[in-house]
């Protein structure tokens, strides 16, 4: 029943869009009505409109398509054509592509610009190198603590039952690092963990988890952001080199416009989804003390050289340190 439900809305979403000549069939965990998924809408009508109806997407929101990882493998057997991954998703491509979500890495946006747009072309290089073309980045956001019961201390972080990105390792090493012990689930089933009390923490951009409803099962958010999390665009290869050429420079161009659009909208909703949180009732409990804010940063650190030789090269951690150490030097400007 499932099934027919689900062939039905594709077949009534496709009756009303139309089918391009040239379709890339485009998945993502973003919900239906979220600002990622607008943002896209908005560039498939952009793309269109400038073919003539020729070439567009076909969208598979929410999930409707699986997990991040089978999104990958349908997209390797071209069951798919693209998708907006999170860096869970990225890393099982590219696992060095995981230094932006590296805790307590960075401070501000600036900052996450600045290693963004230092590392764009050398991780197109390497995407192209796995067979993947990458349109750009699209950023997630800061991400946050919430929880069920008031965590007042570091110490109080180890009653918490804590939710883990299953079969992610930065998550590992850094609950690893914060002496932590999580319960490794898919996304897919936290909503639903929350509600059953297998776990009473998790962790998100505030606005994945305003989208998500995982805001309605917790009652606190604690206000430090662990890492910030990036995400990004890419189109299987093989289908890119099909497109016609000139679609082929529409669909990069156009990309360029549209995801950066993705992360100054996701910044200012993540914003605003804080203050929907708090009209919810969910309490914002301020940082720790100066002691246990010292023990997140070489927390931190810890968890950031654990992954060195799994994820990343101590050279690329060193020139990405190196280079936020820098601009703070200068103000940042």
């Amino acid at each position: 029943m499932k099934k027919i439900i689900l062939g039905l809305m594709l077949f009534t979403m496709l009756g009303i869009s139309g089918q391009p000549k040239y379709a890339i069939k485009f998945a993502a965990l973003a919900p239906k009505g979220s600002t990622w998924m607008n943002i896209l809408d908005e560039l498939d009508a952009s793309l269109r409109e400038k073919s003539n109806g020729e070439f567009g997407f076909i969208i598979y929101p929410g999930g409707v398509a699986g997990d991040e990882k089978k999104v990958i493998r349908k997209m390797r057997i071209r069951q798919l054509h693209a998708a907006g991954l999170t860096g869970v998703g990225l890393g099982a491509i590219l696992p060095e592509e995981r230094i932006f979500d590296s805790p307590f890495l960075f401070r501000d946006t600036t900052e996450v610009d600045y290693i963004s747009n230092l590392l764009f072309k050398r991780f197109a290089d390497k995407f192209d190198e796995k067979g993947f073309v990458l349109l750009g980045w699209a950023e997630v956001g800061f991400v946050y603590v919430y929880t069920k019961t008031k965590v007042n201390s570091f110490e109080d972080m180890k009653e918490v039952k804590m939710w883990a990105w299953e079969g992610d390792p930065v998550a590992d090493a850094t609950f690893s690092s914060l002496e932590l012990h999580p319960i490794p689930l898919s996304i897919t089933d936290v909503i639903t963990s929350l509600q059953s009390g297998i776990v009473d923490a998790v962790y998100a951009p505030p606005l994945a988890a305003v989208a998500f409803q995982w805001h309605t099962r917790v009652n606190y958010m604690f206000d430090l952001p662990i890492a910030n999390a990036m995400g990004a665009v890419i189109v299987d290869k093989r289908s890119f080199a099909k497109l016609p050429e000139k679609y082929q420079t529409l669909l990069v161009e156009e990309s360029k416009i549209y995801f950066a659009r993705i992360t100054a909208a996701s910044r200012h909703d993540n914003a605003t989804s804080i203050e929907v949180m708090k009209k919810k009732g969910i309490e914002v409990v301020k940082p720790f003390s100066e002691a246990d804010m010292k023990r997140f940063q070489e927390s931190g650190k810890k968890a950031r050289r654990s992954l060195v030789g799994k994820l990343y090269s101590a050279e690329l951690l060193d020139e990405v340190e190196s280079a936020l150490k820098d601009l703070r030097k200068k103000g940042n400007k």
